[in-house]
């Protein structure tokens, strides 16, 4: 568990800055900004964040579903519910039955956005009906997910030669590739290839790029390449929902439809968690800082040691490839596509927890998913291959799910 919470350890209480494009929509939107702000108050890690959002959209889109009739069932479970039922408070029921579950110590605040969500339902059969198939759902999901694996015990064992990971604290999540997934058969579905050689020019082009954009007293990284650092400095998934949002305001959308999104857009980012761990943890590559220090010990003379060289920002805590916040960013970006479809593109945009006042925003999924890549390079973190693996892993999880989940 410390693994896990040490993870979110660069969050900001005034969480209510971090809700990019949170124009009022739908009580679904509406939801999900308070959700997130109440992960990023509770400094809940980036894997059990994922996982929590992910369940929690998912119970919402299956009640309202069962209320609007808008879909065909997701056959995840079976819901009755009368057409008059109160949307709102079936969001708001399942909302509080599943986070209140997963996210214990935040108990209180969650309970408080319930009361203030229900408050603006008159009371009567509409309400009590809408909080009936609200709880039934959120009761559903979490005894349908309660097994995924995400409490089994650590067997991690870490150990030391070129090439290979060292781990400086506790290692995140080692378990978390082992989970059962939503979409995905495993976690080693889509397992891409092994990282490249230490002795290949692709390995001597990848250590030569971070070493001089990554370092912490870099002189070659530009002021806006720093700036982009820092911003994706975060992991948390509050960084990536006011893109979902803004698909969701759109003109002409409705409270299911934006369910659906954000249930696909749960389950893409947790199994590419999934998918990304497996990988990590089956190939142990070494992060920047241990390599660039070590670099007298790769066999491959392109690559010169610095003792000294520390990365932009914290390492996190875990093997370096593939990128995780790359897999991430690419499975929201294909969800967002597949919805998308062949409509306008609206202004993507989010603000960050580690970039206080910057609002970023771009024209394209492809322009977000590469700045992405590119900032965990100049953090100093991740090496180019392997964000170029973790963005093609992101897209082909995003695609698979969105091919399920938006049919």
């Amino acid at each position: 568990m410390n693994a896990i919470k040490s993870l979110s350890r660069i969050t900001v209480a005034a969480s209510m800055t971090l809700a990019a494009a949170a124009v009022h929509a739908d009580a679904v939107t509406d939801w999900n900004v308070k959700a997130n702000d109440i992960i990023v108050a509770g400094r809940v890690g980036p894997p059990p964040a994922n996982r929590a959002l992910a369940i929690a959209n998912v119970a919402v889109f299956d009640a309202v579903n069962a209320i609007t009739g808008r879909y065909a069932a997701s056959g995840r479970v079976v819901l009755d519910a009368a057409p008059a039922a109160s949307v709102e408070a079936a969001v708001a029921a399942a909302m509080r039955g599943t986070l209140g579950k997963l996210l214990v110590p935040q108990q209180a605040e969650i309970d408080a956005a319930y009361q203030a969500a229900l408050a603006t339902v008159p009371d009567g059969a509409a309400r009590s009906a809408g909080i009936a198939v609200g709880e039934k759902a959120a009761a559903a999901i979490l005894a349908l997910r309660g097994g995924d694996g995400a409490t089994a015990p650590d067997s991690y064992v870490p150990f030391s030669m070129p090439g290979v990971y060292v781990p400086t604290a506790s290692p995140a999540v080692p378990h978390w590739g082992k989970r059962k997934p939503w979409v995905l058969a495993s976690g080693d579905q889509l397992r891409p290839g092994a990282p490249p050689a230490l002795s290949s020019e692709v390995w001597a082009r990848d250590y030569n790029e971070i070493k001089a954009l990554g370092g912490k007293t870099s002189t070659q990284r530009s002021a806006a390449q720093t700036e982009i650092a820092r911003f994706w400095e975060t992991t948390q998934p509050v960084i990536y929902y006011p893109l979902a949002r803004a698909v969701a305001l759109q003109p002409g959308r409705d409270v299911t439809q934006n369910a659906r999104l954000l249930a696909a857009v749960g389950m893409a980012m947790d199994d590419a968690l999934v998918a990304i761990f497996d990988a990590k943890y089956t190939y142990n590559f070494w992060r920047p800082v241990t390599a660039i220090r070590n670099g007298d010990k790769d066999g491959n003379d392109a690559t010169e040691r610095d003792p000294m060289w520390a990365p932009f920002i914290d390492t996190p805590m875990h093997p370096e490839y593939p990128c995780a916040h790359c897999v991430i960013s690419a499975s929201l970006g294909a969800v967002l596509q597949a919805e998308i479809g062949n409509g306008p593109m609206p202004r993507l945009a989010t603000t960050s927890p580690t970039a206080p006042g910057v609002t970023r925003s771009w024209t394209s999924i492809a322009e977000f998913t590469q700045e992405v890549a590119n900032a965990r390079i100049y953090d100093g973190v991740h090496f180019r291959n392997s964000t170029e693996v973790g963005t093609a892993l992101g897209r082909k999880v995003g695609e698979m799910v969105a091919a399920k989940a938006l049919r």
